[in-house]
């Protein structure tokens, strides 16, 4: 792959979807599986030849540049912050990067920052070139295509249509979030509030210039807590096909576990099937964790319950806790011994003597 490639990733949204987790950490540095979302997508673009990262970002930028910096050093890619001073949509950040997105005749990747699957850059840069085309879109099969926008498109791959939210069947594929483009492309879009999907996409393909790449493998959009777990699993599912090496066994492990070196574990627990304990977290003796995700210095006292939830950066469960029913913990959450929290979304530092039986934000 040439020098010239490069990529830009939407990374400008408030991530409100994510609360509470991101009312204290921007959303791309949310850990997923151990590592910043944003980094997944950076170590693969990396691995397929990229040198050069744009992320376009609108909100807390400083934290994002300082804690990525030095992973850029180690990955030796060059990091370039492109700031929208307003919203520009999906497709305004290209415009807004068409200085640095021109700078070679190569095409660019672009993605959104909630997308996790088995990124097929290289094999997506193949059929691009292959077609000769302006762009192409990866596209991925869906259960319930009617809560997406659907992608109709022929044998070789020459999109026809887009359906927004079909209330009958037309097709399970829909758009994952990542494009790549010849820099012509730039010339469709201005800097200002844009779509890329509805405004950008549906003219290219009535010109016959934008084709679909099938996807193989998981694919999840992370944005919230119930699809973040859910994505979680197929991601740990595809480590143990693909790099069994990098999971945790052990005593008390059981099924798809990815676990810190730091971190401490007790005697007596049940840990997994699908979870992730990550660095200096404390679980005591006896506890029982599965589908969950388990944030930074965070400790779990012992005898308590935990399904199908997120504990935030140094929050304290105690002694005999249940949380279950996709609980959400913000950053240095205490809940008290003996509670039973279902459902509950709890804001940054607060300390929690009640249980919450039933799903609810606690302020």
């Amino acid at each position: 792959m040439k020098s010239g490639t490069r990529a830009l990733i939407l990374v400008g949204g408030y991530g409100t979807r994510l609360r509470p987790l991101t009312l204290t950490t921007p959303k791309p540095l949310v850990e997923f599986a151990n590592k910043p979302i944003l980094l997944h997508q950076i170590e693969a673009l990396v691995a397929a030849g990229v040198r050069q990262v744009i992320l376009a970002v609108s909100y807390r930028a400083e934290q994002m540049e300082e804690r990525l910096k030095e992973e850029a050093l180690k990955l030796g890619v060059d990091l370039i912050f492109s700031h929208e001073t307003e919203p520009l949509g999906t497709a305004g950040p290209l415009a807004l990067a068409k200085e640095t997105l021109n700078a070679s005749p190569d095409p660019f990747f672009v993605l959104n920052s909630d997308v996790i699957c088995e990124f097929p850059f290289q094999q997506l840069l193949e059929f691009h070139r292959n077609h000769g085309k302006e762009g192409t879109i990866v596209v991925t099969k869906v259960k319930e295509p009617s809560k997406y926008g659907v992608v109709l498109y022929d044998d070789v791959g020459c999109i026809q249509n887009f359906i927004e939210k079909p209330q009958e069947f037309v097709s399970n594929k829909i758009n994952a979030g990542i494009y790549i483009f010849n820099p012509s492309v730039l010339n469709r879009i201005e800097v200002k509030p844009t779509s890329i999907e509805k405004e950008v996409f549906p003219v290219m393909a009535k010109e016959k210039e934008l084709y679909a790449l099938d996807l193989t493998g998981f694919w999840m959009d992370i944005g919230q807590p119930k699809d973040f777990l859910t994505g979680m699993c197929l991601y740990l599912d595809s480590l143990r096909r693909n790099h069994p090496e990098k999971l945790s066994t052990g005593t008390g492990i059981n099924g798809d576990v990815l676990v810190d070196a730091s971190a401490k574990i007790g005697s007596g627990c049940a840990i997994g099937p699908n979870v992730t304990v990550g660095p200096n977290v404390v679980i005591e003796d006896g506890v029982c964790i599965k589908n969950s995700t388990i944030l930074e210095g965070a400790i779990i006292k012992s005898h308590s319950y935990l399904e199908s939830c997120i504990v935030g950066w140094r929050s304290t469960v105690g002694r005999w806790v249940r949380l279950e029913g996709t609980t959400v913990l913000g950053e240095d959450v205490i809940v008290k011994d003996e509670i039973y929290i279902n459902g509950g979304q709890v804001l940054p530092h607060k300390s929690i003597a009640a249980s919450v039986p039933d799903p609810q934000i606690i302020m």
